[in-house]
Parts: structure tokens; sequence; C-alpha cells
């Protein structure tokens, strides 16, 4: 990892609030390509996940998304469960913020695709008793799109469009197919 890169995760923890942000998009947008330094902040982006500072949690889980098609190891098979916790997170936001990087998960591979896919229709189904369950819908419908555009697989897209049918109230139906015009 070069220096740049170094002074990112430290400013991470700066007293600063503009320079936290700086950094957070500054490692956010690194992470965009594949990295060569994603076993250096492996383990500590993990500890992350289970951080009391929400910031911490929410921080690793993006970054550990954003960090898969960098995992020759496929180490993310292994810490999904992990991961995938963030995303129901008692801090909505933290959850929320995890369940919107989820999907760059599945651009790492075929099993890793499967896998984000598999806990998406699971949590689709199943998650009518959760709090604002409709705005976790609507993120996961999102993050099937976004994953659907990069890599333009018509499955994903039968996929999201089959959720959105489960959908009974006519409002969250509408609005879940807004993404898919």
């Amino acid at each position: 990892m070069d220096n740049v890169i170094q002074s990112y995760f430290e400013n991470l923890e700066a007293k600063d609030k503009d320079l936290q942000f700086e950094a957070f998009n500054a490692i956010n947008s690194a992470i965009q390509e594949e990295v060569d330094w994603a076993y250096e902040v492996w383990d500590q982006l993990k500890e992350w996940l289970t951080d009391t500072d929400n910031h911490r949690r929410s921080r690793g889980a993006q970054f550990l998304a954003g960090l898969a098609k960098s995992d020759p190891e496929k180490r993310i098979l292994g810490d999904f469960p992990a991961l995938w916790e963030v995303t129901k997170d008692p801090k909505f936001v933290t959850a929320r913020h995890s369940l919107q990087s989820i999907w760059k998960v599945g651009l790492a591979g075929k099993e890793q695709k499967e896998l984000v896919l598999n806990h998406i229709v699971d949590r689709f189904h199943n998650d009518v008793h959760e709090k604002h369950h409709t705005l976790i819908r609507f993120d996961m419908i999102q993050g099937l799109k976004n994953l659907y555009d990069v890599l333009n697989n018509e499955e994903i897209k039968q996929l999201a469009l089959d959720l959105i049918g489960v959908e009974e109230d006519i409002k969250y139906h509408k609005k879940y197919m807004t993404i898919w015009k």
C-alpha cells in the first residue's frame, strides 16, 4: 500500500470531519478498481464490522464489499456472514449504507455473486417484519440493478423483476419498478 492510501486510512480517524469525509471518498474511489493492498487492511476492516463505533461498522462493510473484487483468495466467502450482519445493524443508517454496498461482492466472481443473490432473495421474502422493510427492499432491488448494469446478466434482471412481483402493495411495486426503467 502506498503512503497516500495509508494516510487516507489514518485520516478516517481524524477529528476533522471534512478530512474523514475526504479520506472515505478517496478510499471508495480507489477500490472502484482492483487494488493490490486489499489484504493489508482486510483484517482491520473485518474487525470494524463488530466495532462499537457505527461509523467503523459502516466503513468496514462498505470497504470490504468494494474490496471483494481484489480478493483472489476468496476470503469474502468466509467473511460474508459478518458482512451481511451489518446490513441488519441496529443503527439503521449503518445497516442501509452496508446494504447499499453489498452488491459489489457479486462483482468478485460466480460464487460471490450467487452468495449475494441468495441472501437478497431470502431477505426479500422474509423481511416484512423488519422496521423500514420497504426501504430495505428498495435498496436490494437497486443493488440488483447496479449488479446488472455492470455484469449485464439477464438472470439478475429477471430475479429482480420476480422479487418486485412479490410486492403486494401497488405503491411500492411501482416504486421498485422505477429502478428498472
